[in-house]
């Protein structure tokens, strides 16, 4: 029987959509607001879900307090309250849409996840806005 644990987290980041190829026009028609030179911030929500077989030695599929810390080190202390363009390697030199920073977590996340077990993640942009990314 295969069960889903999920764990909900935050962290506030600025960020600037943009191309570095592309004039400040051609970037204000298709980014918007979203293209300010000096960047805006949104308070995302994330939830990260594992699925597998629960453990009969634990009764976990995977333990909350585990996926709780390995949030918190690999995903809330490198985007909290940072620029992701500026202060995010993986940003360097990909815009920091949300579908590519979900895609970034997700990667981030699965190298330290069971390979046995399912990774979703997850991320709100706004209250209203979000992005779900699987790993295919």
């Amino acid at each position: 029987m295969r069960v889903t644990v999920s764990r909900k987290a935050h962290f506030n980041a600025a960020h600037r959509l943009y191309r570095k190829d592309w004039s400040m026009e051609q970037n204000d028609a298709v980014f918007g607001k979203c293209n300010n030179p000096n960047y805006h911030g949104h308070n995302y929500e994330l939830i990260v879900s594992v699925t597998g077989e629960i453990d009969p030695e634990t009764g976990f599929v995977m333990d909350v307090k585990i996926l709780s810390d390995l949030i918190k080190e690999q995903i809330e202390n490198k985007f909290d309250h940072k620029n992701l363009n500026l202060d995010v390697p993986e940003f360097a030199e990909l815009n920091p849409t949300a579908e590519n920073i979900v895609v970034v977590i997700w990667n981030k996340l699965r190298n330290h996840i069971a390979a046995k077990l399912d990774l979703e993640v997850v991320l709100y942009e706004t209250p209203r806005n979000f992005v779900t990314y699987k790993g295919n």
